[in-house]
């Protein structure tokens, strides 16, 4: 919303760039955003911030709840993230406006200040004196964070010091608890993490999905450790199925926050009692051919149950079939049964593209990923680029050229620990990377996540012209992993083909022959003006760009850093550009 002819412009640009926002015009701005305020998650005001102050403040309730707000100055030169920074979003809604606006966000909250994840931004549930702990980790305050078992969280602090406890085999008697009562029963499978005591222990920070007594100097976080597998007959009312969960997951001491999903035989994909509990407590449904659900063992299985749905048990086989450990056997009510399983901890590896070097060529998802990184593997060079983007208490495993294999076995074994991981390379981890010898050593107890980059072939290509405008071709020259007589035949293939041909790792100190032999194939079926870029240092310091053709080009102009595109017999140079027609009907 805007008040002024130039907000409303800026306004409008935004409402093109979201198909999901409204813009709300109205003859009272204040009105029109008190509206707002109670009818939308988040606003946008291009307005005086003391103005919105004024109008918002009477209204404020409680940051868990309040929409986010930003606003924006009349220049669009400012987005302030004034109310909801963490809870509501208006930190990221900051960071969007401003990139559609070019705009700077303003941001005071103080973790995303000074680099640390805020405790309510990791998108988990978290419980208790979040306030309190993170002043006490901003000011350096000793801070226990305290888990049984490694989960992959974002990097901390040094003085945060992590702990890895079994939890004990009782939960102790404790008023309040994280859910709001006591915690009395003995669970099956164990009970809260350890060091749930009281405020002597200092300030503290607990991942558990048990249900723990609070404190004024206690966070818990609540990890997506609980599978709640679901069996009921045809028609069972949702109250009754929300009912029998509620119980089983109290009885047992856990926390329905760290539910992750509900699970049944794909039978029951469309039952409406089940799909509706999955909709209240805020997570998806999983279902299973009853043929998977047989093959798991269980503890009580059924013949009247595999009679009637192909599987001698829904319920505890569901909670199961992905591993994990039973925490409820199967308890029932007149028309549904329940049964609880914890999942172990799966760890997280981010295989990050770089890109070919300038900061600008970085994607915002490249730099959230290493953000979000507890550990950081790469090349020794290529982490240079990023460590002032990394946050405090990440621990960074720099190596040096040829070790490439310890690399990625490096980063596979941190991720298979449970740690949050980010491999990096430069350019695409997908291509001449990272990303293939990692994953020929993952296996699937990891998470894997793939960040595009900008490859040093596309940030050559934009320097030249347009010599990629049709088919082409990746080819790398280096024969430390593929024999010569391989290269060579590929080599034939592209310029019989007449591809354009990119040219990765063209020459070296030691390998200083293999690019006059390639251009000498491409020249056999090419005429000799054909065109040939050569780009060194592509986005990065020192740059320089040389244009030639199969004729002229000197191979010792190249080098390492350099990346040759051989244009095809169609490529021509057009006011000094490199340029493939695509071939389009119009043109003729």
């Amino acid at each position: 919303m805007a008040a002024t002819a130039a907000g409303r412009g800026h306004a409008h640009r935004l409402a093109a760039a979201w198909p999901h926002a409204r813009l709300v015009e109205a003859e009272s701005v204040a009105d029109a955003l008190r509206a707002a305020w109670r009818e939308y998650d988040a606003v946008v005001a291009f307005l005086a911030t003391g103005a919105v102050v004024r109008i918002l403040a009477p209204l404020l309730a409680d940051k868990r709840t309040d929409p986010a707000v930003v606003v924006v100055d009349e220049a669009a030169r400012h987005a302030v993230a004034l109310l909801g920074g963490h809870a509501g979003g208006a930190n990221a809604l900051a960071a969007e406006v401003g990139a559609l606006l070019d705009a700077r966000p303003v941001v005071t909250t103080a973790t995303d200040a000074v680099g640390l994840p805020g405790l309510d931004t990791l998108g988990w549930p978290v419980e208790g004196a979040v306030a309190a702990v993170s002043r006490a980790i901003l000011d350096g305050e000793p801070v226990r964070l305290v888990a049984d078992a490694t989960w992959p969280l974002p990097a901390l602090p040094a003085h945060v010091r992590v702990e890895i406890a079994p939890p004990p085999a009782t939960i102790p008697d404790a008023t309040p608890a994280s859910t709001g009562g006591p915690a009395t029963s003995t669970p099956a499978g164990g009970a809260a993490t350890a060091g749930t005591g009281g405020s002597a222990e200092g300030w503290r920070i607990l991942v558990t999905d048990r249900v723990v007594p609070l404190d004024g100097r206690t966070v818990v976080l609540r990890p997506p450790s609980l599978v709640a597998g679901i069996g009921s007959s045809r028609g069972v009312p949702a109250a009754e199925v929300t009912g029998l969960l509620r119980r089983a997951l109290a009885d047992a001491g856990l926390s329905p926050a760290s539910l992750r999903c509900l699970a049944s035989v794909d039978l029951k994909a469309d039952e409406a009692g089940i799909r509706a509990t999955a909709d209240a407590y805020g997570v998806p449904l999983e279902t299973w051919p009853a043929a998977d659900l047989a093959a798991v063992d269980v503890p009580h299985p059924s013949e009247v149950v595999r009679a009637a749905v192909g599987t001698p048990s829904v319920a505890e086989a569901a909670a199961l079939r992905r591993g994990g450990a039973l925490l409820v056997p199967k308890t029932a009510s007149a028309m549904a049964t329940v049964a609880v399983a914890r999942r172990a901890p799966r760890g997280r590896l981010a295989l990050v593209g770089l890109g070919p070097g300038a900061a600008d060529l970085r994607t915002p998802r490249a730099v959230a990923e290493l953000r979000r990184a507890a550990v950081v593997v790469g090349l020794d060079q290529y982490l240079d680029q990023v460590r002032d983007l990394l946050r405090p208490g990440t621990r960074v495993l720099a190596s040096g050229l040829g070790a490439e294999e310890a690399r990625a076995r490096a980063a596979v074994a941190e991720a298979t620990a449970g740690h949050a991981v980010a491999l990096v390379g430069s350019g695409d981890a997908g291509v001449y990377a990272m990303a293939s010898p990692a994953l020929e050593y993952a296996d699937d107890r990891i998470d894997v996540v793939g960040v595009p980059g900008v490859t040093a072939g596309l940030a050559a290509s934009a320097l030249l012209g347009a010599p990629l405008g049709h088919d082409h071709v990746y080819l790398s020259l280096s024969d430390l992993h593929t024999p010569w007589e391989v290269i060579a035949c590929r080599i034939a293939a592209a310029a019989e083909g007449d591809l354009v041909a990119l040219l990765y790792n063209p020459r070296s100190r030691t390998r200083d022959w293999q690019l006059g032999a390639a251009l000498e194939t491409f020249a056999a079926h090419r005429p000799p003006d054909t065109p040939v870029g050569v780009v060194r240092n592509a986005s990065r310091p020192g740059e320089r760009v040389h244009l030639a053709t199969l004729a002229t080009l000197d191979p010792a102009l190249v080098d390492m850093y350099s990346v040759v595109v051989v244009g095809s017999s169609q490529t021509r140079v057009v006011a000094g550009r490199m340029v493939t027609p695509r071939g389009y009907r119009w043109r003729s």
